[in-house]
């Protein structure tokens, strides 16, 4: 019997979804399209049967495509990925691919746009999932330095836009210096990364530099963003939505920097969050369980109130973090030292919601 590579289509709008499941039929290879209308379904689908390609919408209620990427790519790194969006931001398309994903594509609005997407689809399908190279499109700055942030490089970038020049201090994948122009620290940071075009080079690394720029990298770049966001669209509709959707991206981005599994951010009134895990309420209720029952240990112990709570399993090692009026919970890998997941547990909650 034939066997047919199936697909799973991801969308929360279940007309969306039926049109692109009849639009995939026509691929020469017949695949078995399945549909999901929530993030939490695709994953659960996932885990239940083999799929070859993954293809989801960006902006979903609850669980964002983002978010379901980062998972996959975690739990089923086999399974090929493409992002299908209206979304025309290309930082988030950059965004995307820095999260591992094979194709990023907007909607087709013409039948030579759709004709082309198809044919990428029918590639994805063919391709042997252990050999090749993931996509790589053309960068902005910001998406140059959060790479170099996320590899842990040293080194000093060299900015030049005709006769402008930057530079810009790492090392370990930490930002500690920039200057141009008579500026240095942040504002010259912030100046360099208003250019919107130009050239860089990567220089040899100077770590003994003096360090003028004292922030976590994924703080001062969305601060950065943000900043360049509302001078060019001062109130434009949807900012506020554009701003959520980038904070995600920056977050995920957070973790994987660090080397953290995924993280549960739990207020003391309100809905928990969760980014890279679909069990944001389970854990919550594990969070609030546990944080009860050791401040009623301190109470007779006279201990003092909760500094952490660590534990670990064969698949992962935890740490339960109180934090103003948040509490988090945090997954690493097994093998991770335990003084150093505490130390970068507090310095990713220190800056989760800057």
């Amino acid at each position: 019997m034939e066997s047919h590579h199936k697909i799973l289509l991801l969308d929360d709008d279940p007309d969306v979804l039926e049109l692109y499941k009849d639009i995939l039929a026509q691929l020469p290879s017949h695949p078995e399209v399945h549909t999901a209308t929530t993030g939490a379904r695709a994953l659960a689908l996932l885990d239940a049967e083999p799929f070859r390609l993954l293809i989801c919408d960006l902006k979903m209620p609850r669980m964002d495509g983002l978010q379901v990427l980062s998972i996959v790519r975690r739990r089923v790194p086999e399974v090929r990925t493409v992002v299908l969006t209206g979304v025309p931001d290309e930082e988030f398309r950059s965004r995307a691919y820095a999260l591992g994903v094979d194709l990023f594509w907007l909607k087709p609005e013409t039948q030579q746009n759709m004709q082309m997407f198809l044919e990428c689809l029918e590639s994805l399908l063919g391709r042997d999932a252990t050999a090749g190279f993931r996509g790589v499109q053309s960068k902005s700055l910001m998406d140059i330095i959060q790479m170099e942030c996320l590899s842990q490089s040293s080194t000093v970038l060299r900015i030049t836009r005709g006769a402008l020049v930057g530079k810009i201090w790492m090392v370990e994948g930490e930002l500690i210096h920039a200057e141009t122009e008579g500026a240095v620290g942040e504002a010259a940071f912030q100046r360099i990364l208003e250019w919107r075009s130009g050239t860089f080079e990567n220089l040899p690394p100077e770590p003994d530099h003096e360090r003028t720029i004292n922030k976590p990298a994924h703080v001062l770049l969305l601060e950065m963003a943000q900043a360049m966001d509302e001078t060019a669209n001062p109130g434009a509709a949807g900012a506020g939505e554009e701003l959520d959707h980038r904070k995600t991206v920056w977050k995920l981005s957070a973790l994987t920097r660090e080397g953290a599994e995924w993280i549960v951010s739990v207020p003391e009134k309100g809905v928990p969050e969760g980014w890279g895990t679909q069990a944001a309420e389970e854990s919550a209720k594990w969070m609030r369980q546990a944080g009860e029952l050791c401040k009623r240990l301190s109470e007779r112990l006279e201990a003092g109130p909760l500094s952490h709570i660590e534990g670990c399993c064969l698949e992962r090692r935890l740490i339960l973090l109180p934090w103003e009026k948040k509490t988090f919970l945090l997954s690493w890998p097994p093998n991770w030292e335990a003084h150093r997941m505490v130390e970068q547990s507090k310095q990713i909650v220190a800056s989760w919601d800057s």
